[in-house]
């Protein structure tokens, strides 16, 4: 981000006043002051020199004014990863780094009459936008829990996998159907980094909910029958099972063995008695491939489910959507052009070509664009806006 930001502020200037002032669009100048980009329909020396006089003629310091073209710290927050960024890619979630989450400022609601953040948190169900990719895997996760089935949720960070939980634990209030939740706030994939999830971890989470005042069996052998046992008498009670692991792309390789062993030994006859629904990111594909001999068996078994990033044709209707939870049309907010800009930044922005027309990142450059828009004194996000955020 160039100094000139700063300087501007010093003299209780904005960047659509010098906008005006130098006969360029408040884009235009964001995306020179934001990323260093320098309109080509003027020359840099000549545009430089009409920036330089403007700020002397409104009061700025000559030292502040001679460098106002410098780079200032590190870029914005909701600015472009860079291509080729300088840090450990061990551990990282994708090729591509999401842009930090971005909410409507005040004076942003202020001025677009916005009540509420209209790519917020969900508050229900009626606030989910279903593509019919999410809708599939929306009712796979849903028959799985309620009859029967071993399903591996995967998706980049932002696709929803989230938000399809939860939407799952609100159709099973009244479904006989106990969930089970192992804490996975401190696991990791190995001993060396933290502490992973074990098989008796979660025989003490089956037991926890489905039989909540017995005290589970010290020895692992007694423990595993017991939860054997319980299972049993709550699926004879009406019961079905479902064990729910979020961040699956973190469970060791031993412990998806033991789900695998888990499903063939907990049941009655032909009748299975836990359910399993492992949701995680794109790791999790890695460790359950047929080309892993040290999963083949779990990989035979399970059934994945992909969260797509939602298709470009789709990607309107789902930002009016979401506009329309918060009492706004769409063309209140941002013209076809913007629309049109968002696509083509997120529908191929990924490192090697990949869409990342995932909710969250839809949402995160909408709302940095009309925070941008409202910064720069424009009606509504246009395609200009878009590239300068």
């Amino acid at each position: 981000m160039k100094r000139l930001k700063q300087v501007l502020a010093s003299v209780g200037k904005g960047q659509a006043d010098l906008a005006r002032a130098v006969k360029l669009s408040p884009a235009a100048i964001a995306q020179l002051i934001n990323h260093g980009q320098w309109p080509k329909s003027i020359p840099m020396n000549q545009l430089a020199w009409a920036i330089t006089e403007y700020l002397m003629q409104q009061g700025a310091e000559f030292d502040a004014v001679r460098a106002a073209f410098d780079e200032m710290g590190p870029a914005r927050a909701n600015a472009q990863t860079p291509a080729t960024p300088e840090t450990n890619h061990e551990n990282q979630e994708c090729p591509d780094m999401l842009m930090a989450k971005q909410t409507p400022r005040p004076d942003t609601k202020r001025v677009f009459g916005l009540m509420s953040d209209p790519f917020g948190d969900l508050r229900s169900a009626e606030d989910m936008y279903f593509s019919g990719d999410i809708r599939y895997i929306r009712e796979s996760m849903y028959q799985t829990a309620r009859f029967d089935g071993f399903l591996a949720v995967v998706g980049e960070s932002g696709a929803g996998k989230s938000t399809l939980r939860r939407d799952l634990s609100h159709r099973l209030r009244n479904e006989p159907v106990i969930t089970i939740d192992p804490f996975v706030i401190g696991m990791e994939a190995s001993e060396v980094k933290g502490k992973t999830l074990k098989a008796t971890h979660i025989a003490e989470a089956i037991m926890y909910a489905v039989a909540p005042l017995e005290t589970p069996k010290s020895s692992p052998e007694a423990r595993f029958r017991q939860v054997h046992t319980t299972l049993k008498n709550s699926f004879a009670a009406g019961n079905r099972h479902v064990l729910i692991i979020e961040e699956a792309h973190a469970i060791p390789v031993p412990t998806l063995n033991h789900l695998k062993r888990m499903r063939d030994q907990f049941e009655d006859g032909f009748d299975k008695l836990l359910s399993i629904i492992l949701i995680g990111q794109p790791e999790l594909l890695k460790k359950l491939s047929p080309r892993n001999a040290d999963v083949r068996e779990v990989a035979q078994r399970v059934e994945i489910a992909i969260l797509q990033p939602i298709p470009k044709g789709d990607v309107e209707q789902h930002l009016a959507f979401r506009v329309a939870r918060a009492n706004k049309k769409l063309d209140e907010l941002i013209d076809a052009s913007g629309i049109h800009a968002i696509i083509e930044r997120l529908g191929s922005s990924g490192k090697y070509g990949a869409s990342q027309l995932y909710p969250l990142a839809i949402g995160n450059l909408f709302n940095a664009a009309l925070n941008l828009a409202a910064e720069i004194g424009e009606s509504r996000v246009t395609a200009d806006v878009v590239k300068g955020v």
